[in-house]
């Protein structure tokens, strides 16, 4: 029972690590693939190439070495061989036969090396011959990998200037996000400032605020002032008044045409017309009980007043009686 139960809690905490692992490693690549630049990568890949290009070059260069070295221990071995032949021909003719016998011993052996060293320089010549041709397969390939990722990282940097322009337009870049961000909290405490601004005035208009740099001012003496603007136009609006009316008074008084003859079938219309009270040179008429002078109202400019105040010529229509 006890092994059953720390078999279950191995693999528990196994399943555990191995959930760890694998979210550890999906955020590092993650975080690598952002911080990842896809021309950093081909320059570097192209670097590597390089590197691979030279020790190829210099691998060829160390094999043509080794080839020279073999020749030139052939060569060598040849003249031994050679001198060895000779020696042994001047021995034998001066009757040495042993110095001959031993020359062409020597000499065997000096040919055995040389056909070890023959087999030699024809491998390193094969061999250098391979490594020469990959070399230049290998440069082949390597400027060929060049020329496509120059084109790539042109055309990766266009599509990311593009990108850059177009978040810009729509507004989603960090930088220009930050400068909408600022123009929109300038634009609403311009707003707040104009709406603080009309609340002020229309506060010290209505008299809930006092203007401490003028006069101070309660609410009587606002409503006295609004009196006042009152007063003011209706003494604009007689004084036009009378100017329209004025404009007409002097045909009203000369009458219609006809002269005197207009006047007496007026006079013989509404009957015999009583004089005028005479008056003093103040205005005043004397009263008719005692003669004692009264105070009367002042009498009005024709300017002052309208056309109602003047008596029509004409009779009155029938329309207007009752």
């Amino acid at each position: 029972m006890e092994a059953g139960t720390g078999t279950k809690g191995t693999a528990a905490s196994m399943s555990v690590m191995k959930r760890v692992t694998l979210i550890f490693r999906s955020k590092a690549n993650k975080a690598l693939d952002r911080m990842e630049d896809p021309r950093e990568t081909l320059d570097y890949s192209y670097q590597r190439q390089l590197e691979m290009l030279q020790k190829v070059r210099r691998g060829v260069a160390d094999v043509a070495t080794s080839r020279k070295r073999v020749e030139l221990q052939m060569n060598q071995i040849q003249q031994q061989s050679n001198k060895l032949e000779k020696q042994a021909r001047d021995a034998l003719g001066a009757g040495r036969e042993d110095l001959a016998r031993e020359a062409l011993t020597r000499r065997s052996s000096a040919q055995s090396q040389l056909s070890d060293l023959q087999a030699q320089y024809a491998s390193l010549q094969a061999e250098e011959e391979k490594l020469t041709v990959a070399s230049q397969r290998l440069q082949s390939k390597v400027d060929a990998f060049r020329t496509r990722k120059e084109t790539i990282k042109a055309t990766y940097t266009a599509a990311e200037a593009q990108t850059r322009i177009n978040e810009a337009f729509s507004g989603i870049s960090e930088e220009m996000g930050d400068v909408g961000m600022a123009i929109q909290r300038a634009e609403d405490k311009t707003a707040q400032m104009q709406a603080r601004a009309g609340a002020i005035d229309e506060l010290l208009a209505s008299g809930a605020l006092e203007d401490v740099s003028g006069t101070p001012r309660d609410d009587i003496q606002a409503e006295l002032d609004r009196m006042g603007a009152g007063n003011d136009v209706e003494l604009e609006l007689q004084k036009l008044r009378g100017e329209l009316g004025s404009g007409s008074t002097p045909e009203l008084e000369a009458g219609p045409p006809g002269g005197s003859d207009g006047n007496a079938a007026r006079n013989s219309n509404s009957g015999r017309t009583a004089p005028a009270p005479p008056q003093t040179a103040d205005g005043v008429q004397p009263s008719p009980g005692n003669g004692a002078p009264t105070a009367a109202e002042p009498t009005i400019p024709a300017s002052d007043v309208g056309e109602s105040a003047i008596p029509s010529a004409d009779p009155p229509r029938t329309s207007d009686q009752p």
